[in-house]
């Protein structure tokens, strides 16, 4: 078993220093209540809506905020969002330190940019879906738009991950019954995903509102038989802590063995026969 701890927060717009607070509080708090790993949401340093803020939140790798998430990492595994500055583009990251030390950084691969999105206008996307070999095991971490291309979840789970660690920053779309239409799909996903991949998945999503745009948290762990083992509340902050059973993936994929099963070779050859057709029509 493995104690893992869900950072349900709402992060201040462009304001490093009270985000850095804020995660230090909450990484000492789930650090006294035995977790092993604590997980923050999509842009949790930095805030989301940043626009024109982006270039001054941006952040290299040796800059002081995240120099002091590697220091408090020493007890304590860190899961992070913030906007990573490499070769003078930016990125949205999820970064993962161990030990002192960043051991894994994601960059979104997938910019949302219609509707209330605009993404794509203020940062660079992601090139690399990769799974590495973690405290916890093979992992992998998307960032919220990643989820709704499957895509993803196929790759990092061919490439051996047992555990998907996924942060987000959905805001409230849609409203029927009990929560929004948007906390529902993700729901969906992170429970299909589960079973289909043989996963353990840790999902942390944002509270909070920016520009009137309310974020609805939600934030769950969910086994790769599909039962969800907890939940954070909608739209209030929140630090969960749930035990994580890392055998169970592996009791997932001989039950119902898919990823083994999985055909890379049929995948590759058909999307080069489809990119091979768009380029005859291009």
């Amino acid at each position: 078993m493995s104690r893992v701890a869900l950072a349900q927060i709402a992060p201040v717009l462009g304001d490093l220093e009270i985000n850095l607070r804020l995660h230090l509080e909450r990484i000492e708090a789930a650090r006294a209540r035995g977790a092993s790993l604590i997980v923050f949401p999509e842009l949790s340093l930095t805030g989301y809506f940043l626009k024109d803020l982006t270039g001054d939140v941006a952040m290299p790798e040796d800059h002081p905020v995240l120099a002091a998430i590697a220091e408090a990492s020493a007890s304590i595994d860190v899961v992070a969002g913030y906007v990573a500055l490499e070769n003078d583009l930016a990125y949205i990251a999820a970064g993962y330190w161990s030990k002192g030390r960043l051991i894994h950084r994601h960059h979104k691969a997938y910019l949302p940019t219609y509707g209330m999105f605009e993404e794509a206008r203020f940062v660079t996307p992601g090139s690399r879906l990769r799974a590495f070999d973690g405290p916890l095991g093979r992992s992998a971490m998307l960032i919220c738009e990643d989820l709704w291309h499957p895509s993803t979840v196929g790759i990092v789970s061919v490439d051996g991950a047992d555990l998907l660690i996924a942060i987000a920053a959905s805001p409230a779309r849609g409203f029927r019954g009990d929560r929004p239409d948007s906390a529902r799909t993700y729901e969906q996903m992170t429970e299909l995903y589960a079973r289909l991949h043989g996963l353990n998945v840790i999902f942390t999503n944002r509270v909070g509102f920016e520009d009137g745009v309310g974020f609805w948290g939600g934030s769950r762990i969910v086994d790769p038989f599909g039962s969800e083992l907890a939940r954070a509340p909608y739209f209030e902050e929140a630090l969960v802590i749930a035990d994580l059973d890392l055998t169970a993936s592996r009791r997932a994929h001989q039950l119902m063995p898919l990823t083994r099963d999985e055909r890379p070779d049929l995948t590759l050859s058909e999307l080069q026969r489809i990119l091979a057709k768009r380029a005859e029509r291009d």
